[in-house]
């Protein structure tokens, strides 16, 4: 089973940039489509972006050009860089991890980000 653990959310300004990473404990991460979702308080989970085992990669129209999805296979590990912030960015970020065989998701915990205007 995989765990996925989020990290570095926090508080930035309009325009500012973070880059949210999520290691996720897998005996063979390459089995594994990486995502990252967003929900803002009061809305619906969305996704942000997806990037396959091979690399490809999917994002929401609203972050294409200022996000961008990675991964390491060596690290285990999944980043999302995010750019030019807007407050609307402001939301939890959660990374899953989907298993390509099963389709099965599992989930991190979460990570806050605050984008202050």
């Amino acid at each position: 089973q995989v765990q996925p653990v989020e990290s570095g959310g926090g508080l930035v300004q309009t325009g500012g940039s973070l880059r949210l990473s999520c290691a996720a404990s897998a005996s063979n991460f390459n089995l594994y489509v990486m995502c990252w979702y967003r929900q803002a308080q009061g809305s619906q989970r969305e996704l942000v972006a997806h990037i396959t085992p091979r690399g490809g990669t999917n994002y929401a129209d609203l972050v294409k050009g200022r996000f961008t999805i990675s991964r390491d296979s060596a690290e285990n590990t999944s980043y999302l860089q995010m750019n030019s912030l807007k407050p609307d960015d402001t939301a939890v970020y959660y990374c899953s991890a989907r298993q390509r065989i099963s389709g099965a998701d599992y989930w991190g915990q979460g990570t806050q980000v605050t984008v202050s205007s």
